[in-house]
């Protein structure tokens, strides 16, 4: 199990100058962009442009912050526009897609899946989840304070903080800690990614 906090991950420019990516977990381990099985991240897009073409991998690309993209892809497969946050949306990394700013600068959370070899999805949950029902996952506080409960005792996360597994028994669970009292701004959401090979 491996914990992560998005603050303290470095920010890695992108080649074209548009923004910046944050990774949050690659596997295995140390891959590269060519031959990772699975990877998620955070980007930030400042401006517009398009997106970078991955043949054979599955995206999922969910709003964090900002005004939102609209994207288009040249073939007609994608016209949407990404303005509502915290709703997943799933598209062909095979695509040529352009990205067009809805106004400022917007974070996203990508997920890329390399086909074949693992299947998953971007999920919004919003109360506990028990870890290791599958054989890979990662999750994100998104909203209010969760505590993560384990054989070696708790922690509490919140949000930009999470964790991940791959290939290893885990056992625990994560469950938010503020009621059904807490204001809109405060509600506890946690982005929950199930994956499992292909």
């Amino acid at each position: 199990m491996q914990f992560f906090d998005l603050a303290a991950c470095p920010p890695m420019p992108w080649k074209n100058g548009g923004g910046s990516t944050r990774e949050l977990a690659c596997w295995p381990a140390g891959a590269g962009m060519q031959d990772f099985g699975w990877r998620v991240s955070v980007a930030t897009i400042a401006t517009p442009g398009p997106f970078s073409i991955f043949a054979e991998v599955d995206r999922v690309i969910m709003l964090l912050d900002g005004d939102g993209v609209h994207l288009r892809a040249a073939d007609g497969s994608l016209d949407h526009a990404l303005d509502q946050r915290w709703q997943p949306l799933a598209f062909s990394g095979d695509a040529a897609v352009d990205c067009r700013l809805l106004g400022g600068t917007s974070t996203d959370f990508n997920l890329m899946l390399r086909r074949g070899q693992w299947r998953g999805h971007v999920q919004v949950a919003n109360d506990a989840r028990p870890l290791g029902k599958t054989p890979a996952g990662l999750c994100m506080v998104l909203g209010g304070r969760w505590t993560l409960t384990t054989p070696d005792g708790t922690r509490e996360l919140s949000p930009g903080q999470g964790l991940w597994w791959a290939e290893e028994e885990v056992h625990g669970a994560l469950a938010p800690i503020d009621g059904p009292q807490a204001s809109a701004m405060d509600a506890a959401a946690l982005a929950w990614l199930p994956l499992s090979p292909a």
